[in-house]
């Protein structure tokens, strides 16, 4: 199990990645910033680098426009 933005839980499974959280969580946000375990996460790692049972997981929404 996992924990997303200090609220959410959601069911963990091996090899998950941040792009599995963000799907299952269904954000689709242009610009989002992640971290996992208090670790920020560039967006070039969010379909590979696993997550682990337990983490913490922040996604943040930047807002943006004019």
């Amino acid at each position: 199990m996992i924990t997303v933005n200090n609220r959410d839980k959601l069911e963990w499974h091996d090899g998950m990645t941040i792009r599995d959280v963000l799907n299952s969580m269904k954000y689709n946000y242009s610009l989002i910033v992640v971290s996992v375990n208090g670790k920020p996460i560039h967006l070039d790692d969010y379909d590979i680098l696993k997550i682990p049972d337990y983490a913490d997981v922040k996604v943040i929404h930047i807002m943006h426009g004019g």
